[in-house]
């Protein structure tokens, strides 16, 4: 009898003691003492108690995600030296849902509007020379070519003794080409360029005709020296920097930049927008209708028009970054072999390479961190929060445009089963049963109270 003086504190607290009572609870009469019935059934359901298969279950379950998480962020550092680097960019940019606007903003440019205005495209490409001459310690030669292959010169000039006799620079020729008699200088304007009609206009004054005429069948010096260095100007200037390109397209060409019909200034055919301005249009016109979309129907005309809006973006932005690919590629063209041993320039740190990076060192960190049951509890959490993220900006939610992929989900998917798993963790002691919490866990460990 003397069983029925202990409380249901210790039958619970004490469990040593309990596991060696239990069998003779077991012959106790319980029906004649109900209140130890009701102790001895609060005592043996225990929901502290796993099973040995279970948590290896758990364990492994948590380093299959630790794993998964580990390798993607390896993947994604390693492809950073490849011509392919990995970029959240194309995912965020694309992010659909409540939180669209917020996601896109996070690229800092999601409509590639800054790849289309030639005063902030030049402004990068500037800052990009500047670094590319520190960072490679170009020497004076290099440095020059390198500011005429982006910049472009301020003018092209040649020497010559004198200019034959008859020969004026006058009209729309004299504005692109001076002669300076006390330097012996011929010069170009390296900004204005000489057009081929200017060239056939120089070499007409010396009676010379390049299409049938050969210059070393000149007799004179003087006409011989002139028009040979008329030939190689023009043909030196013809090639136009990397940022005039850029200028050509973007301002120059009217197909891009538009055209304005001085007869017809005023009116509605005095102005044709060029790409450029019909990009911008049909983007506001995308978010106005997004805003009002209300049914399914309003969705699939607009995943219509966005795909539209998508082509006329790679048919502007892609010239662009073509130029300049070409650009970075001609410049490490004039390094030696020692100056290319100082490895990759880095790359500019805008806001889409913050976001990159904290990317790829989250995912490495958080999944060595999974696997090697460390922190495990602040690892899971820190996982389950990035998780959310990458859900949040292309939910499965009714209403919204799907994400791309084989999936078909409704409002659950893989990714957010993923968090809620992760989340589980959180309330798991899995690093305690496997892994360096483990080893820190007894530290804390608090001894069970004695009653006796």
């Amino acid at each position: 009898m003397w069983l029925t003086s202990l409380t249901p504190r210790r039958l619970l607290l004490d469990t040593a003691k309990f596991a060696q009572l239990s069998p003779h609870l077991c012959r106790l009469d319980l029906a004649a003492s109900p209140d130890v019935a009701k102790e001895y059934i609060v005592a043996d359901y225990d929901i502290r108690k796993i099973s040995i298969i279970a948590c290896i279950a758990l364990v492994v379950l948590r380093l299959s995600i630790g794993w998964q998480l580990l390798y993607e962020g390896l993947w994604k550092l390693d492809s950073q030296d490849s011509a392919s680097a990995w970029t959240a960019e194309p995912y965020l940019k694309n992010s659909q849902g409540p939180l669209r606007d917020y996601f896109r903003s996070l690229s800092g440019d999601p409509n590639d509007l800054r790849d289309l205005d030639y005063d902030t495209v030049a402004a990068r490409w500037t800052r990009w020379a500047e670094k590319f001459k520190q960072h490679y310690q170009l020497d004076d030669r290099q440095k020059r070519v390198l500011d005429e292959m982006v910049r472009g010169s301020k003018d092209f000039r040649v020497e010559l003794e004198a200019l034959p006799e008859g020969v004026e620079l006058t009209g729309s020729v004299g504005k692109v080409v001076t002669f300076l008699p006390d330097e012996k200088r011929l010069i170009v304007d390296g900004q204005l360029h000489m057009t081929p009609s200017e060239k056939q206009a120089l070499l007409k004054q010396v009676n010379f005709n390049e299409e049938t005429d050969d210059a070393d069948a000149i007799e004179d010096p003087v006409k011989k020296d002139f028009v040979k260095k008329v030939l190689y100007l023009y043909q030196r200037q013809a090639s136009l920097s990397y940022l005039e390109k850029a200028l050509a397209s973007l301002k120059g060409d009217p197909a891009w930049a538009g055209s304005i019909d001085e007869k017809q200034k005023g009116t509605i055919d005095g102005k044709t927008l060029g790409k450029i301005q019909l990009y911008r249009n049909r983007l506001d016109r995308y978010e106005q209708k997004l805003a009002n979309a209300k049914t399914d129907f309003d969705q699939d005309h607009l995943d219509y028009d966005w795909k539209e809006i998508q082509t006329m973006r790679a048919e502007l932005v892609g010239p662009i970054r073509k130029l300049e690919s070409d650009m970075k590629w001609d410049a490490e063209k004039l390094l030696s072999t020692s100056q290319l041993a100082l490895g990759p320039l880095p790359q500019e740190y805008t806001a889409q390479r913050d976001i990159d990076l904290k990317t790829m060192w989250g995912l490495t960190i958080i999944g060595g961190l999974l696997i090697a049951g460390f922190m495990t509890r602040v690892a899971a959490l820190a996982g389950a929060f990035m998780l959310l993220q990458f859900y949040l900006a292309y939910p499965p939610i009714p209403g919204y445009p799907q994400p791309p992929g084989p999936e078909h989900a409704i409002v659950i998917n893989k990714t957010f089963i993923e968090v809620l798993v992760l989340l589980s963790f959180v309330f798991l002691p899995s690093g305690s049963w496997f892994g360096i919490d483990a080893i820190f866990s007894g530290f804390f460990k608090k001894e069970p109270v004695d009653d006796r």
